[in-house]
């Protein structure tokens, strides 16, 4: 069982929390000009890395709010918790180790 640290209620068990999927996925610039094969790839396809991953997550038991966190896929170990605050322009986004 993953320990997954809640960045505003701290350390709290997995059995609290709703995995969200792949987190920075880019909006459709243009979604009205899509085919439905670029949609249904838009929706369904994510990556799938043997190594440090970016995932959203739900303090659902808890907070309720959504945040992300790094996590290495084949250890589980987290890498890395970040708030989901909107990121000021200009600002990096978070980047994988």
């Amino acid at each position: 069982m993953l320990l997954i640290a809640c960045p505003w209620c701290g350390e709290r068990e997995e059995l609290e929390f709703h995995y969200g999927g792949q987190a920075h996925v880019p909006y459709p610039a243009d979604p009205e000009g899509l085919s439905d094969g670029e949609w249904a790839e838009y929706l369904f396809v994510r990556d799938n890395p043997k190594g440090p991953f970016a995932e959203r997550w739900s303090h659902a038991a808890g907070c309720r709010r959504w945040f992300n966190l790094i996590r290495h896929t084949v250890t589980h170990e987290i890498l890395a918790v970040q708030s989901n605050r909107p990121v000021a322009a200009g600002q990096p986004k978070p980047v994988l180790p």
